[in-house]
């Protein structure tokens, strides 16, 4: 059986590069990550590039932007790694593609399980969104919530959880 690491912080806390690091440093050699950012608009194409471009030549990427559940069971056989970045685009995504609240949990919960069962390491990167304040509007209050509680079922599943904090890994749990 595998491990899970969760990965959490806000913005430009460094979540990304500390997974890979990880990862780089975990055993075996076939290593995948999962890309969950769709190219959607010229920034996010940027973010993307960068992206790619911090990681080794040693990872295959699987660009998955719903799906994450299904794209680690295809693993199994196949991995001995696996970075997931990230969870925070995931939601939006299911947001956009009119899941309901209830279908986004048992997703969550899908995918917490399909970690906890895999027989890879997986390194699971995610926003810390709910430490400011309330948004204003009810779809950033939504999105706010089903990441707060996607976070919580993965930390579930997980050993170990890491909160970043200018650049720095603070272990949680």
């Amino acid at each position: 059986m595998g491990s899970v690491t969760l990965i959490t912080g806000a913005a430009r806390s460094g979540k990304s590069a500390h997974a890979l690091a990880l990862a780089e440093q975990a055993a075996g050699a076939r290593r995948f990550f999962i890309a969950t950012a769709e190219a959607l608009d010229d920034e996010m194409r940027e973010r993307i590039a960068h992206h790619r471009a911090s990681r080794s030549a040693g990872f295959a990427t699987i660009e998955e932007p719903i799906a994450i559940a299904d794209a680690l069971t295809k693993l199994a056989h196949r991995a001995d790694v696996v970075v997931v970045d990230c969870l925070t685009l995931w939601i939006s995504n299911l947001l956009m593609a009119g899941l309901s609240d209830e279908e986004i949990l048992a997703e969550a919960r899908g995918l917490a399980g399909a970690m906890e069962s895999a027989p890879f390491a997986c390194f699971v990167v995610t926003g810390e969104v709910g430490a400011g304040i309330v948004p204003e509007n009810a779809i950033a209050r939504r999105f706010r919530d089903l990441l707060g509680w996607t976070n919580q079922a993965v930390a579930r599943a997980a050993e170990r959880v890491e909160l970043m904090v200018a650049g720095y890994p603070m272990r949680v749990k």
